[in-house]
């Protein structure tokens, strides 16, 4: 009796029950369509004129940034591309994301409109412990 009591612990113990997996992520909300696309996994050497000039075979280019660090003036990995039409913008996802540019792989995606900054929480010790 001890042994088969033993042994069912032993298999809950181990079981694939026993551990919950962890909750799926929640689904970030679709993106609207614009002709704003946001451009990740460049090389640190593209300029934003490379990414003008390889997103230029899909449409009218109105802006194209490649997003660069203050110190060292390299790409920070991501940039922006802005398209004349929705369209040309869609066409440009459809023909970049997923290809090699420079070396890497780079994913094209519409841009996500920057969510506005929160105000800093009040912690609600005004007065210091220390006087």
């Amino acid at each position: 009796m001890a042994a088969a009591a033993a042994r069912l612990g032993f298999r809950r113990l181990f079981s694939i029950s026993a551990f919950a997996p962890p909750p799926p992520a929640a689904a970030r909300p679709a993106v609207e369509p614009s002709t704003n696309l946001f451009v990740s996994g460049l090389n640190k050497r593209t300029t934003s004129e490379t990414l003008r000039e390889t997103f230029a075979k899909f449409g009218q280019i109105v802006d194209a940034r490649v997003i660069t660090d203050r110190v060292s003036g390299y790409s920070r990995g991501f940039g922006f591309v802005r398209y004349a039409s929705i369209e040309e913008a869609e066409a440009g996802i459809k023909g970049m994301d997923g290809k090699f540019l420079d070396g890497w792989v780079i994913f094209a995606e519409y841009a996500r409109p920057r969510e506005a900054p929160q105000p800093p929480q009040a912690t609600g010790a005004s007065v210091s412990a220390y006087q």
